[in-house]
């Protein structure tokens, strides 16, 4: 295959940032018709097709998935340049892509990337949240520098992605101030028949929940389940139920939601996953992240 022409590339990746082509045609003060051709020029030259019709918009391939990240990744890099050869930055901060499955814990989320901000070299921390099998499709074409997951990756999954262990914790039960003396005396039996927010099947959590409340003998009512945690909290500070969350995270809970610890279990216990397609940590952001996480957050 001959070399790239970049102007091809840079047409093919406004319509994919923008979802048409005459769209990208307004940015780019170009006709519809110039872009059209040379997207045809592009996907004959690379010998695949990179979109597909989705209604009125264009879809990505997978092969158009794989382009587009690695067209945006150098974009960014030669806006970067041009930024420091003209002096608006004295120059180019690290990026941190994150991918933060939404079963994870906001507040624990925030409490393992927090060791980025407070680096002495620049870095420009990028968060998004989705479900993991998503995240991590995007982590196999590089789109994701890190994913943040309470469950290693299955080894059945083909994506040369690897599992860093971060830590674990016991679990802490909370409730709403007005109902926390009730089910505190005589946990965790008090939470037979109580009104239980519980994480929805994707997440780890559940089943190990489960099996708990089996051998203890313990029937919750499940009056909601929740992808996610952070709207599970919300419900539960208005009074809706009892919820869970980390306990090295319990302060942060209390504080933030106004609710109070009416128990905890140290038999059930989360684990957290930095999930990344290296196999020895280098990014230095995503070094801070591990280290501190295991030395502090999980000790």
């Amino acid at each position: 295959m001959s070399n790239l022409n970049f102007k091809h590339l840079r047409y093919f990746w406004a319509v994919a940032a923008n979802g048409t082509i005459a769209r990208a045609a307004e940015i780019l003060h170009v006709t519809p018709q110039t872009i059209s051709g040379q997207l045809r020029e592009l996907e004959e030259q690379l010998d695949a097709k990179l979109f597909e019709k989705s209604g009125r918009n264009l879809k990505l391939t997978d092969t158009g998935r794989v382009v587009f990240s690695y067209a945006d990744e150098m974009f960014r890099l030669s806006n970067e340049l041009q930024d420091v050869l003209t002096g608006h930055i004295p120059g180019a901060a690290l990026t941190l892509t994150v991918g933060v499955a939404m079963v994870v814990p906001k507040l624990l989320a925030y409490r393992v990337l927090q060791p980025v901000l407070d680096m002495q070299e620049s870095v420009r921390l990028v968060c998004q949240e989705a479900p993991l099998a998503d995240l991590l499709a995007d982590l196999s074409v590089h789109k994701l520098d890190l994913v943040l997951a309470d469950s290693p990756m299955n080894p059945a999954m083909n994506i040369r992605a690897y599992n860093h262990l971060l830590g674990e914790s016991g679990i802490s039960f909370f409730a709403a101030r007005s109902k926390a003396r009730k089910y505190t005396a005589g946990f965790p039996h008090s939470l037979d028949g109580a009104s239980m927010l519980m994480p929805t099947q994707s997440s780890a959590l559940r089943s190990m929940l489960e099996q708990w409340f089996e051998s203890e003998g313990i029937k919750p009512v499940v009056v909601a389940e929740f992808e996610d945690r952070a709207l599970m909290k919300a419900f539960g500070e208005a009074g809706a139920g009892i919820f869970t969350s980390p306990t090295t995270v319990e302060n942060d809970v209390v504080a933030k939601y106004g609710v109070r610890v009416i128990g905890r279990s140290t038999e059930i216990k989360e684990r957290f996953y930095a999930i990344s397609a290296e196999r020895r940590i280098k990014h230095p952001a995503v070094a801070a992240i591990t280290e501190a996480a295991r030395n502090q957050l999980f000790n």
